[in-house]
């Protein structure tokens, strides 16, 4: 366990915790749940919620309008194709869903050879891919696509069910205990779409580190540089979208599980409200802190500024890290007894070590900071539209080989990638990464717009006049499919 030290003495950082709860006033806050608020946002459209799925995509779709200008535009280096791309290439009869499903096999079977090794994906079916594509061309044909979604490639993070799957959660031995039945909820959404359901993406091992190093699956590398992490837990997430395999993919988002990966592989990230998406159908490893989040290539695809300042920042990530160790060792508590330990990497059995050693107190301990935090931040946001910081405090680092097999456990890095992504989770607040450049090697560098709660309109403004700003200078990364590509 992670010790601080002084004077010659050390202490323990849940010590730490102890001792700064015993002088808080508040209550403890379990949920961060936050009531509907009638937000005075401009040049927003709200969308019925009794809709169908194809509804309110196509409700959604007429508030696009930055597309044709990003296509058009000759001052753009490198650009990625947006749902609407796709939408229209097939509308128009330029390709089709069944040859984007064979250039889409294609380039897995190649990003997984011994020259890329990428490790996109736990699992993938290849006749199950097929024959979406098959059913979403006849349907094109037809003139009867079900919606812009029909016949566009979207991966699944293995945390999120999705049939004919099962669902690992990076593990060997998950799904074993728990069978998947049917889609998450999200996932049927998507499926009522006609979307292009193309397999389960790599992530960290439980979703229990900030690297996307599977010693079972293989590390997802970063398609700016194979040599350097992707980031996690939604590692194959960012991947698949940094790459161009996917134009959007789906994540799980519990301590900037969506958000850090994107920021590292150069695309947009958005983590929603606590409980704006339904939870039905994931992975309980983190009740309180986890949402479901996407993953895009552009903001169109994913959905006032003062100085402030964030009280006790460094006191909230270790709250956050009591949480998320307390409901994840609860969560998968009753497999743990029958499991043969060396079923999991090393990595994955240290925090589960340590977060087992989390007691009641502590956890109470850690809801009461909850609370403080959600009024610091309720004051912040009275006087401020979004809080903007960078996604991460380093971009992505080097993958070495001796952590292949068993995982890598690098506190530094981890605390670095993590430091500016606790207070979505912790909080409940929704936030959104936007690539806005590189450091010296070329690496994707993200910047983070975190709304008050409910203001995911908002934040998506922001956020697209930023890509406005910077994706003339966008780059693209070493490892890249084009799959609307016309032989």
């Amino acid at each position: 366990m992670s010790t601080l030290s002084k004077g010659g003495s050390s202490f323990s950082f849940v010590q730490l915790l102890q001792l700064y709860a015993t002088y808080l006033e508040e209550s403890p806050v379990f949920v961060p749940l936050h009531l509907d608020e009638d937000l005075e946002e401009h040049q927003i459209k709200c969308i019925e919620s009794d809709l169908s799925p194809p509804e309110q995509v196509q409700k959604a779709t007429e508030c696009l309008q930055f597309s044709e200008y990003m296509v058009k535009n000759p001052k753009f280096s490198f650009y990625r194709w947006t749902i609407m791309d796709y939408s229209k290439a097939y509308t128009s009869g330029k390709i089709t869903p069944q040859l984007v499903a064979d250039q889409f096999v294609a380039a897995i079977r190649e990003s997984s050879e011994p020259a890329f090794q990428m490790s996109f994906f736990i699992d993938y079916n290849i006749e199950d891919i097929l024959k979406q594509a098959t059913e979403s061309t006849l349907r094109y044909e037809r003139g009867q696509a079900l919606s812009v979604l029909d016949g566009v490639p979207i991966a699944i993070k293995d945390e999120i069910d999705c049939l004919p799957y099962p669902t690992t959660g990076g593990t060997k031995w998950l799904h074993k205990a728990r069978q998947c039945t049917d889609d998450a909820c999200c996932v049927k959404r998507l499926r009522l779409c006609g979307a292009l359901l193309v397999g389960k993406t790599n992530m960290h091992e439980l979703g229990a580190g900030t690297s996307g190093i599977n010693p079972h699956y293989g590390a997802t590398r970063n398609p700016y540089d194979r040599s350097k992490v992707a980031g996690g837990s939604s590692s194959g997430s960012a991947a698949v979208v940094s790459s161009g395999l996917c134009p959007a993919a789906l994540g799980v988002d519990g301590g900037g599980s969506v958000r850090m990966p994107a920021a590292l592989c150069g695309v947009v990230g958005l983590k929603p409200t606590f409980g704006r998406v339904p939870q039905s159908g994931v992975l309980p490893l983190n009740w309180t802190v986890g949402m479901v989040g996407i993953l895009a290539g552009t903001v169109e695809d994913a959905f006032i500024i003062v100085e402030v300042t964030v009280p006790e920042i460094e006191v909230m990530r270790l709250a956050h890290y009591v949480t998320i160790g307390s409901e994840c060792s609860t969560a998968i508590a009753c497999h743990l007894e029958k499991l043969d330990m060396a079923e999991l990497g090393g990595d994955a059995r240290v925090a589960l070590s340590v977060y087992g050693a989390f007691n009641s107190r502590e956890y109470l301990n850690a809801q009461k900071i909850r609370n403080r935090q959600m009024q610091f931040h309720k004051n912040i946001f009275a006087k401020a539209d979004v809080i903007v910081t960078p996604t991460t405090g380093v971009t992505a680092y080097t993958l070495y080989d001796d952590a292949l097999k068993t995982g890598e456990l690098d506190y530094i890095n981890g605390a670095a990638l993590i430091r500016y992504q606790i207070s979505g989770n912790f909080l409940g607040l929704p936030a959104v990464t936007v690539p806005v450049g590189y450091d010296k090697l070329g690496l994707p560098i993200g910047l983070q717009f975190i709304g008050r709660p409910w203001s995911e309109a908002t934040l998506i403004h922001i956020a697209f006049a930023m890509q406005a700003l910077c994706i003339s200078d966008y780059k693209k990364p070493q490892v890249f499919y084009d799959l609307l590509k016309q032989d």
